[in-house]
């Protein structure tokens, strides 16, 4: 279990990121089509996995912009941004935000909060994501993970750009 922070409370995950050096565990996301898919839509580019509680938030928005810019410059990496939104409303932010340069997968019908540790199980957004970032190379093994401690803060960009650099 992780112990986060969220607008000053003390908040927990379900448990703990897979850590570096381990296989990117199997996962389903749900697209805009809703047809589920997994890792396999990296096809063995390196996969940065934007992991947030709901782009109704702005600091879950600003990272999904954030890594979209990011990803226009990375041609080996796919960046694909999860949360527990319904798909249509990933799409429609997308869409709205002009957002084409990374993909949108919803967990709301997959088990990937408690398989990645990071379903909130008390607060007020409890059943939501914790907000992380996961790097893996093209093989799928797990590089660099940060589990943010405040939810209320934006990932480390550079960190996960620099693990993404040191993949060569």
């Amino acid at each position: 279990m992780a112990t986060l922070e969220h607008r000053g409370k003390t908040v927990h995950s379900i448990g703990e990121l897979p850590p570096p050096g381990s296989p990117l565990p199997d996962f389903s996301r749900t697209g805009a089509d809703l047809v589920d898919f997994g890792a396999e839509i990296a096809a063995g580019r390196k996969l940065v996995l934007n992991i947030f509680p709901s782009l109704d938030t702005r600091v879950c928005a600003t990272s999904v912009r954030r890594f979209n810019e990011l990803a226009a410059g990375l041609p080996d990496a796919l960046v694909l941004c999860v949360s527990a939104d319904l798909p249509m409303a990933q799409d429609r932010f997308c869409a709205a935000e002009g957002i084409a340069n990374v993909v949108t997968g919803s967990s709301f019908r997959s088990s990937f909060g408690t398989d990645f540790g990071l379903t909130l199980i008390d607060g007020p957004m409890r059943g939501l994501l914790s907000r992380a970032v996961i790097v893996t190379d093209a093989a799928g093994m797990i590089r660099y993970t940060q589990q943010v401690a405040n939810m209320s803060t934006e990932p480390d960009y550079q960190a996960a750009l620099d693990a993404l650099a040191s993949l060569t």
